[in-house]
This record gives C-alpha cells, structure tokens and sequence, in this order.
C-alpha cells in the first residue's frame, strides 16, 4: 500500500465516523473540493502535509491521531 492510499483509506474512514460526506469534510477543513477529490481517487500521489494538517483540523483531532493506525506503521518503505 503507498502513501497515498493509507492516506485516502484514513480520510474515508475518519470522514464516515464522523458523519460527513467529502463535500462537507472539504468545506470545513478549507480545502478545495477538487483537492479533496484528487486524494480520494489516488489522482494525488503526494498529498501534502498542510492539506492533511487542514483535514485533521475539520475532523477535530490531531495530526498524530490520523497518522497513530496500523496501516501507517507497516507501510513498505517506497524508494528501493
């Protein structure tokens, strides 16, 4: 799995527990819907840290609560 899509797996996960649809976690975190979207399709290969951070602040928790998962833990290292 790569970082991008630890990364969209996250925010599907954290999006749903929370009630909202990505339209709706787009507005509150201040991002562009269309940045949202080019995460969740994968279209975004590095999403960056800032855009994250935004998306954490919507959701309400902290940065290390989106990233303290299993999923990022094993990922495999991507430059071989």
């Amino acid at each position: 799995m790569t970082i991008a899509q630890a990364t969209k797996e996250r925010i599907e996960q954290l999006a749903t527990q929370k009630g909202y649809n990505f339209c709706q976690l787009a507005n509150i975190s201040g991002i562009p819907y269309s940045t949202m979207k080019s995460i969740i399709y994968c279209q975004s290969k590095n999403p960056g840290i800032s855009t994250i951070k935004k998306i954490c602040d919507g959701l309400n928790i902290t940065i290390t609560e989106f990233f303290d998962t299993e999923t990022f833990r094993n990922l495999e290292q991507e430059i071989k």
